[in-house]
């Protein structure tokens, strides 16, 4: 059977771009079996996935000169539909992101490896040996965070790492850290925020008398919590629901949005385009 790949193409918009795409492929004899596009009409910007079948013939080099000539300032990658990315789980002491994540994959239903899991505490360390996952332990304190972060890049880099995913992980990544894997960190957070920041938010939503609670997982930026959003979603609460309720609910939310986030990805669905995310 023929290779499938994934292509995602972002460009200036114009008029004929998708027929000259899609004619491209038609003259080469690759098979499109995916396709979905999007214009930013603000920005008029264009974008696109493309799932298709290889024909025989040079295709890296055949696509890298259409691109070259299908409009300046176009951006684009191809990968192998295959291909297995490979992730590096940060943990401290909450366990529901993890379990879940490390059950999809176990599952078939999200395509990664896990290598590795990185940890600031040692709590999490029995799942990883139940999985028989390499776990590290690498405290962080103000004092250390520096040489922990460049021992964490070290390990990341060892094990062939593309995406860092932080399920509950409760330390600020520096800059450096960010720039060394830029829109490759996804995030998870609960989405009290910025109405009740702080340590305590869901006790801070249950004296509010809140109906409803959320998540959001989104690419890590210098600017906390307000980078590129990927996937959210909302629970409905009720007055009786105790601190513990939300507590538990507020968990289920965050573990489902987690996994999508992380799905998407997984399966080259997501492009980035200032702050703001395309899903395809």
């Amino acid at each position: 059977m023929n290779a499938t790949y994934i292509l995602r193409i972002s460009c200036p918009d114009r008029v004929g771009l998708v027929n000259e795409i899609t004619s491209f492929f038609k003259e080469h004899g690759h098979n499109i079996i995916e396709i979905d596009q999007y214009v930013d009409l603000h920005q008029s910007r264009f974008f696109m996935r493309i799932a298709f079948t290889q024909a025989t013939g040079a295709l890296q080099e055949k696509l890298g000169d259409f691109m070259g000539r299908l409009n300046g300032g176009t951006e684009w990658d191809l990968h192998p539909a295959d291909h297995k990315l490979r992730v590096a789980i940060f943990v401290t002491r909450e366990s529901h992101c993890l379990l879940d994540i490390l059950s999809r994959s176990i599952d078939g239903e999200l395509p990664v490896e896990i290598p590795l899991i990185i940890s600031n505490h040692e709590d999490l360390g029995v799942i990883a040996r139940q999985f028989n996952i390499p776990f590290k332990h690498i405290p962080v304190t103000a004092e250390s965070k520096s040489g922990a972060e460049a021992e964490q890049l070290a390990l990341l880099k060892h094990h062939q790492v593309d995406v860092v995913v932080l399920a509950k992980y409760m330390q600020i990544v520096s800059p450096d850290f960010i720039q060394a894997y830029r829109n490759r960190i996804i995030n998870i957070h609960h989405s009290f925020l910025p109405a009740f920041p702080g340590a305590r938010p869901y006790h801070s939503a249950y004296y509010r008398g809140v109906k409803i609670i959320g998540a959001t997982s989104h690419f890590v930026t210098e600017e906390l919590d307000a980078g590129p959003i990927i996937e959210q979603d909302v629970i409905r609460v009720k007055h009786s629901d105790s601190i513990e309720d939300l507590k538990r609910k507020g968990k289920e939310v965050e573990k489902n949005v987690l996994s999508r986030a992380l799905w998407y990805y997984a399966n080259r669905r997501i492009m980035t385009y200032g702050n703001k995310t395309i899903l395809f």
